[in-house]
């Protein structure tokens, strides 16, 4: 006869004895649940649950690979983790803003207090808009957008608010959000925002002033005086063009365009655009040629322009092409020791041949000669013109150029943008410079210019990679430059053109080069409540000083970059959209047939 203690316990009593000991089958319970719930879907055929990352959101259009694409040196795995880690980042530092700034523009990330900087009217919220839609950040995007339905853009008695600033920023966020998400409370917004600025452009020429008050219509000039700047007078017509395909105002169009005919009728040689210009006369006022802060995005959305409106406005390319074309003849040099391509700024003057001798003439200057170009450069390399390379590789495919001249610009836009990594990677940070002070050849520092080296490279034979793109490496001294300023303010220049370099070639280094610059801003730059601007790249100390300041350009470009270069899918295709230079997203559209007639677009 068997003992009681051996026998077999009915199904009833095994339930009484295990629910009266919870603590020794609850955790093989979970452990059970958890491996059917992982493991469920792969033995159905299905990819296994992600554990580290939120869906991505669905790509606009169709996602596809970028031409000559090869495999990622990192699994796709360790790049979708990688772009989860920016995502959490922008958490991070937008909650920090929410909760300690918010309603200012932006947040001192080290001390927690406000900061109104711009115009009072949440810059961080409108800058960071689309980067929430791209993430998948659907709760503060939602969040945002109740709090936009309610915005009143009168400014306040005696408040003036920057023109230039508040396109690029607040209305080009406003439009780019509407575009990807439909919301039409975001156009309806932006089409008021953009009425209320519009009396900018009541100048005589017709060029914006720099700031405006959208109470009482008044206006006035910046520290430039009666100058106004390359980059702000040519940096509003993506938007405003964009305004006008979605309203049918014309005005909207009128008013930018007329930014543009000034500079189809200037009297400028070579696509020589100086960086000032009289705001009244609509004329040139100095001879400076540069792609830096006074230049930069001018040059960005010449291309752009004629990209978004469907390649239809030839003129604009035209400017595009001549402006580039000077730029890869005066602009860039190389140095003389590691033979680094750099883009600089240079005072040009013609040098007319007359019967009195030989006149030297600022380039706006007429004469029936037959001018020569002199440049004379400063060597300055900004962190700032780090955008070029992106937008010289975007015009490279875009593009219908003979072969020599694409050859050309691919090769300035990858010799540039490993000079801007170079940069990056020569710092004991990890972390750009705002600007370097570049070593010339001496005597004659026209020795340096990079085109005729290239032409000299072609005509003995192509050995070896071509000047200013043999990639000399790091070095932590003989840099062949001179740091000018120190400070890294969490721009976006190079990872903008890293992010184009990997989408236009399917490169991987670019995304790798994008991984480095990220992990140093994560060591460095995050602080308890945001991420901070550094003091001196360059520190050896192990708490590298930090500025209290989280500009709201790092919603909506720094950390909006890294994470479409660590996403495979192409989230944002750039056959159609184009990004503003604060890197809002603008859909490439066609012009109707009345829209043609009404502009006169041929």
């Amino acid at each position: 006869m068997a003992s009681p203690s051996s026998r077999v316990p009915t199904l009833r009593e095994a339930f009484s004895l295990l629910a009266g000991r919870p603590a020794r089958w609850l955790p093989q319970l979970c452990a059970l649940i958890f491996v059917l719930w992982y493991f469920g879907p792969a033995i159905r055929g299905l990819p296994p649950v992600d554990l580290f990352n939120a869906p991505l959101p669905p790509p606009i259009g169709h996602p596809h690979r970028p031409p000559l694409y090869r495999p990622p040196t990192a699994s796709a795995d360790e790049w979708k983790l990688r772009a989860h880690q920016v995502r959490e980042a922008f958490i991070h530092s937008y909650k920090g803003y929410k909760e300690h700034a918010f309603p200012a523009d932006e947040l001192a990330p080290m001390s927690g207090k406000k900061v109104d900087n711009f115009n009072g009217w949440q810059i961080s919220m409108y800058d960071g808009l689309d980067s929430m839609w791209i993430l998948g950040l659907t709760d503060y995007f939602d969040e945002a957008v109740k709090v936009i339905e309610q915005a009143n853009y009168t400014t306040k008695p005696k408040q003036y608010v920057p023109f230039f600033e508040t396109v690029i920023r607040q209305l080009g966020g406003l439009l780019s959000a509407y575009a990807l998400s439909g919301e039409p409370v975001l156009l309806q917004k932006a089409d008021e925002l953009g009425g209320m600025l519009l009396p900018a452009f009541d100048t005589e020429s017709g060029f914006p002033m720099y700031a405006i008050s959208t109470r009482t219509n008044a206006t006035r000039s910046s520290w430039a005086g009666s100058a106004s700047l390359f980059a702000e007078v040519l940096s509003n017509q993506l938007e405003y063009k964009y305004l006008a395909h979605l309203t049918g105002k014309s005005e909207y169009y009128e008013k930018a365009e007329r930014c543009m005919e000034l500079m189809y009728q200037a009297n400028i040689t070579d696509g020589l655009f100086p960086t000032r210009w009289n705001t009244r006369l609509g004329t040139p006022s100095n001879n400076q040629f540069s792609v830096g802060a006074f230049a930069d995005s001018a040059h960005e959305y010449l291309l752009k322009q004629w990209l978004m409106t469907s390649r239809s406005e030839t003129k604009i390319k035209d400017l595009y092409l001549r402006a580039s074309k000077s730029i890869i003849e005066h602009l860039l040099y190389v140095t003389p020791d590691r033979d680094i391509l750099y883009v600089t700024d240079a005072e040009i003057r013609e040098v007319h041949q007359t019967t009195a001798g030989i006149t030297d003439l600022p380039i706006s200057a007429t004469s029936a000669s037959l001018p020569t170009i002199s440049s004379y450069p400063s060597g300055n390399f900004e962190h700032l013109s780090c955008f070029l390379p992106g937008l010289l590789a975007l015009g490279a495919q875009t593009l219908d150029l003979p072969p020599s001249e694409k050859e050309m610009h691919s090769f300035a836009a990858e010799g540039l943008a490993y000079s801007c990594w170079l940069t990056y990677a020569d710092m004991k940070s990890g972390l750009g410079p705002d600007m370097m002070a570049m070593r010339l050849f001496q005597p004659n520092v026209t020795d340096g210019l990079w085109l005729p080296k290239v032409q000299k490279w072609k005509e003995q034979g192509r050995r070896g990679r071509p000047p200013g793109l043999r990639e000399p490496g790091p070095a932590s001294r003989k840099r062949d430059y001179t740091i000018y300023k120190r400070t890294y303010l969490l721009r976006p220049e190079a990872l903008e053109s890293f992010y184009i370099l990997w989408r236009t070639t399917g490169n991987p280094v670019w995304r790798e080069r994008g991984w480095s610059v990220f992990q140093s801003i994560q060591k460095h730059a995050k602080t308890e409540l945001g991420y901070a601007s550094i003091m001196d790249v360059d520190s050896s100390s192990d708490k590298i000083p930090v500025k209290d300041e989280m500009p709201s350009y790092f919603f909506a470009e720094t950390l909006k970059y890294l994470y479409l270069l660590f996403t495979d899918e192409e989230i944002i295709p750039l056959d159609r959209f184009v990004f503003n230079t604060e890197a809002h997203p603008l859909p490439i559209f066609e012009w109707t047939e009345e829209e043609k007639k009404l502009y006169n677009i041929s």
